[in-house]
């Protein structure tokens, strides 16, 4: 298992940016598919981004909602993962949550198991 911290987050108009930060406790570059959930009262959570591979096999994966404004990225520096959002919309207000699950040769397997604290992002329109 990895303990997940994260950091960031807050309170933002419509248009602007911001960027979630997740630092994992061990090493997870070429073992962990990272990803990032979000969840708002009532609803179930649902995955934002993830990440699957490494180095030049990296893979990106998003949901449509924030396809081409969401960034999700392996911060090596912390073995964790960074969510940058830009162009924020209303519809983005959530618990925002980082998640990681077993890869081996690139691929995911398993659920995960793994999960920060959560982060609250809120966005005025």
């Amino acid at each position: 298992h990895v303990q997940l911290r994260q950091s960031g987050g807050g309170s933002v108009q419509a248009g602007g940016s911001l960027r979630l930060s997740c630092a994992a406790s061990k090493y997870t570059y070429s073992s962990y598919c990272l990803a990032w959930f979000r969840q708002t009262p009532g609803k179930e959570r649902e995955e934002v981004a993830h990440i699957e591979g490494y180095g030049v096999s990296s893979r990106e994966i998003y949901a449509n909602s924030v396809k081409g404004r969401f960034t999700i990225s392996r911060d090596n520096a912390n073995n964790g993962v960074s969510l940058q959002m830009t162009d924020l919309k209303s519809e983005d207000t959530a618990m925002y949550y980082c998640a990681a699950r077993p890869m081996s040769g690139g691929n995911c397997y398993g659920d995960y198991n793994d999960w920060g604290q959560g982060t609250q992002v809120t966005v005025s329109s």
